[in-house]
């Protein structure tokens, strides 16, 4: 089945509309876009020159090690680390000139420990949580913090080069939170400043704050989402979607009425129809939650999926129309020629865009098309 799935599915990363949506964004924010590629670049490969060339100036990731995977691919531009636990390796973020983030006292020590092994001050960004009680400093504690990373300036073992925080409202700009968040961030400033410490890069905005214009006024916008078409705040359609998911038909087979379709029979055949098999399913991350739901594209009309989600595989419903082995079918695309989109998708498995394109699993290849090559090249998946 491995091998079948090799060539079977792909997905198709649309390097077009990845540097459309980081100049649009760069545009928006006068050249401010730290170009968040986490998890893969949510799923899309192997992206972070082309959004570098396209107008981001500084790139953003969670862990030491997807900063290190980066920096090991010749990426030489400015790259932030924020989650990470104490015992990452620091000492080598910090010989290879990765930002990290400061979220406690503890991270803070690990940090500066590991900067004084390696001889030189780790630039690092304390981080404030505003609101979300999940990551960054609480505001009880920042005082605190700042002092002591002030301490640690003057040991030579960082430089406090920013202040960061995140929102937990952005996505609707009504919201009274976002004003109550984005005072705690400005109230944090204050204390840094206070507490002789000079950040020079101040970062609030995400993707849906910029769209939304709730936390500018900043030195730098965080875009993850929105580099990939995906508007968490479903505003505006200014972005384009970045990846299309095909599959290819393995068998097609005739039934009768009452044939019932996948585990526990969900779907039983109301008239004779014909079914299409796909070899993609929840072990590639089709959502499971969609069974029931979810359609594809096939020979220019919409296509029910019936029956549960299998881990490999997926039954298309085609009417009177009997699809050919290795003949392809869209799961989700950009939406332009009538296919489903991955905001469908995520409408069908009561999820958010973010989590149907990070899931995408291993097996599917990522092919990358670019705007100076006519011809399709794989990317590496890593």
């Amino acid at each position: 089945m491995l091998s079948m799935h090799s060539s079977a599915s792909e997905l198709v990363v649309h390097d077009d509309a990845i540097r459309e949506n980081t100049a649009r964004f760069s545009a928006m924010t006068e050249g401010r876009v730290m170009a968040v590629l986490k998890a893969d670049a949510f799923g899309h490969g192997a992206i972070a020159r082309s959004v570098l060339e396209s107008g981001a100036t500084s790139v953003g990731v969670t862990s030491v090690d997807e900063a290190l995977a980066l920096r090991a691919t010749g990426v030489g531009a400015p790259i932030l680390s924020w989650l990470n636990t104490p015992d990452a390796d620091f000492e080598t973020a910090v010989r290879e000139n990765v930002d990290l983030a400061v979220p406690s006292v503890e991270l803070l020590y690990s940090i500066g420990r590991a900067a004084l092994r390696a001889g030189r001050p780790a630039r690092v960004h304390l981080h404030i949580d505003v609101g979300m009680a999940r990551d960054g400093c609480s505001a009880r504690d920042w005082s605190t913090l700042c002092a002591l990373a002030r301490e640690h300036e003057a040991l030579g073992a960082v430089r406090v080069v920013g202040v960061m925080g995140h929102m937990s409202c952005a996505d609707e700009p009504e919201n009274p939170q976002n004003t109550r968040e984005r005072l705690v961030f400005e109230s944090a400033v204050r204390t840094a400043r206070r507490r002789a410490l000079a950040p020079h890069i101040l970062h609030l905005a995400a993707t849906s704050a910029t769209l939304n214009g709730v936390a500018s006024g900043f030195d730098v916008h965080r875009i993850g989402a929105g580099l990939f078409g995906i508007d968490p705040s479903s505003r505006t359609n200014m972005l384009r979607p970045a990846v299309t998911l095909t599959s290819s038909v393995v068998s097609s087979r005739e039934v009768t009425a009452g044939t019932g379709v996948g585990y526990g029979l969900d779907f039983v055949a109301q008239n004779r129809t014909n079914l299409a098999l796909l070899p993609v399913g929840y072990g590639d991350g089709l959502p499971r939650e969609a069974s029931g739901r979810a359609e594809v594209f096939a020979r220019g009309r919409r296509r029910p999926l019936v029956g549960r989600f299998s881990m490999d595989m997926v039954v298309v419903d085609t009417g009177d129309d009997v699809l050919r082995p290795n003949e392809r079918v869209t799961v989700f695309g950009p939406g332009a020629e009538g296919e489903p989109t991955v905001a469908e998708w995520a409408e069908w498995s009561r999820t958010i865009e973010h989590e149907i394109v990070t899931r995408l699993g291993n097996r599917i290849p990522r092919i990358h098309r670019t705007i100076d090559t006519s011809s399709p090249s794989q990317g590496d998946k890593s």
